[in-house]
């Protein structure tokens, strides 16, 4: 499927050249690069390399959205791990709600990934529920980006097309059926008060993966956007500490037998 609109001002892929040490970012579904960019920048400013790719179908028109599949979606993400593969000895992923989701995915197809960073990953979306084998509307109307800071602009569609809700259900149901295949090291973050994904979703994801390495860390004073809500600053201090760690553990041939944190 080819997109047939322009990308929006702002909601375009950015890459930050940096050191050997990567890091893939994921937007979420109906959000864009935008969503995640500050966090990104501030993580390119430790030095590493940041590389977060426009998922197909967003960030032009919702009717792009309409005609993508998941596996477009994963597709997008997957282009951005090779092109980081080609300076990079080591990549950490991290996503937001479904760029978790498809983070989850990506790392049980490239178990040699240094780690997962997960924010607010989606599993499950009670508010899309209803619409489970439903052909109509075609469109559903959005509520506004639920982010707990105020002034906040989040780049999103207004409506979104059914078909794509449908996807995102697939694909949600795909990644909680591999998380035992999961096995590199896990850093969940989630948002005490989250309107969109419930909480236990990181729990769930804590609980299921086999990885030895997993930590828990909870941003209390963000919504589901937490990228760019109110602890975006603590969410660059984790992954900088997370990373960090598990290169140390990789250079210094430390064991991570009995590792498993809760911050």
């Amino acid at each position: 499927m080819e997109e047939k609109f322009q990308v929006i001002k702002g909601a375009e892929s950015f890459f930050l050249k940096g050191n050997e040490v990567g890091i893939l970012i994921s937007h979420g579904f109906n959000g864009t690069p935008q969503s995640v960019r500050e966090v990104g920048e501030k993580l390119g400013g430790y030095g590493y390399s940041v590389l977060t790719p426009r998922l197909k179908g967003h960030g032009t028109h919702f009717y792009d959205l309409e005609n993508c599949t998941g596996e477009d979606w994963f597709e997008s993400l997957e282009k951005g791990y090779h092109q980081l593969q080609e300076q990079c000895t080591d990549i950490f992923v991290l996503g937001q709600s479904m760029g978790g989701t498809l983070a989850l995915m990506l790392a049980r197809k490239y178990p040699e990934i240094s780690g997962l960073i997960l924010i607010n990953t989606a599993l499950s979306l009670p508010a899309y529920e209803n619409l489970r084998g439903k052909t109509t509307p075609r469109f559903i109307d959005e509520s506004r980006p639920d982010i707990r800071a105020r002034g906040v602009h989040e780049i999103v569609y207004h409506k979104v097309p059914i078909k794509a809700i449908h996807q995102l259900q697939k694909i949600m149901e795909r990644a909680s059926s591999i998380l035992s295949d999961i096995e590199c090291p896990v850093l969940c973050m989630n948002s005490l008060v989250d309107h969109v994904v419930p909480p236990e979703n990181a729990d769930l994801i804590i609980r299921n993966v086999r990885s030895k390495i997993k930590e828990k860390s909870l941003l209390k004073h963000s919504y589901h956007v937490a990228t760019l809500d109110n602890d975006k600053g603590q969410i660059v201090k984790d992954c900088h500490r997370f990373i960090q760690q598990q290169i140390r553990r990789e250079t210094e041939g430390m064991s991570p037998d009995s590792e498993k944190i809760f911050l």
